[in-house]
């Protein structure tokens, strides 16, 4: 298949606990250079979605498919290897090493070279803008520069598809910014498909080709950004705050 025209699909992908149902048969197709926002209110079904995808944890049923090849029951680092990356929520950064090895330890984990490792770090530094931090103990960034370090982690993987989720967290105005801009290289010179999740509604509006929103584990809507913004029943879910307006991010 052309590289330019991968794709990640999730076909009627679902997941109950204790018979609850988390997820109920999404469907959500993502493409390599496009950029597509998965919002909804707490409990919607997000994080879920997300740890059936790339593999850290299975499906009640359904199925995942990178470039028509079923993953489904592939773990977690067997995907990575073949293209499929993800920041957390949580940081999972090593404190104890530098912002720049952090990056190089991505790196070599999927076995690129030594010489490779600080490439990609030194780059990918840059592109989320926190090069200045680099010689610094990971264990003293401030929350945000924490934030975009994940980010910087997973593209040290050389990923077809990443996965960041609520990386805006802990940014301010200035920095969602410069971090929408750094999404858009992600997607337009590495030629990556970029699944964004975050509450931070103005940025997903801003800066994703389309967007799928989840409530209570089923579609709610998907559309362009101009379609979701004057969907009813999404601004209903999100109690008005489809009302915001862009912070820097246009």
């Amino acid at each position: 298949m052309n590289e330019r025209n991968g794709s990640l699909r999730a076909t009627a992908l679902s997941r109950s606990y204790a018979g609850v149902r988390a997820l109920d048969g999404i469907d959500l197709t993502v493409h390599r250079h496009e950029v597509v926002g998965l919002i909804g209110p707490n409990g919607a079904g997000k994080s879920t979605f997300v740890n059936l995808v790339t593999g850290f944890d299975r499906p009640t049923a359904g199925s995942v498919l990178l470039d028509d090849v079923d993953i489904t029951t592939w773990p977690a680092h067997r995907r990575v290897r073949a293209g499929l990356a993800r920041t957390f929520q949580h940081g999972h950064t090593f404190g104890a090493l530098s912002v720049q090895e952090n990056v190089e330890v991505a790196a070599l984990g999927v076995g690129a070279s030594a010489r490779t490792a600080r490439q990609r770090g030194t780059e990918l530094l840059e592109l989320v803008g926190i090069a200045a931090q680099a010689r610094r103990d990971a264990a003293s960034l401030s929350h945000g520069d924490e934030r975009l370090l994940g980010v910087a982690r997973a593209l040290a993987t050389s990923p077809t598809f990443v996965f960041l989720d609520e990386p805006a967290a802990g940014l301010n105005e200035e920095e969602i910014g410069g971090f929408a801009a750094a999404i858009r290289l992600v997607r337009d010179e590495r030629s990556a498909g970029v699944v964004l999740i975050d509450h931070n509604v103005a940025l997903v509006l801003g800066v994703c080709d389309r967007i799928h929103v989840l409530d209570q584990g089923q579609t709610l809507a998907e559309g362009t950004p101009d379609e979701i913004r004057a969907h009813p029943a999404v601004a209903e879910a999100y109690l008005g705050v489809l009302d915001v307006t862009g912070i820097g991010v246009s």
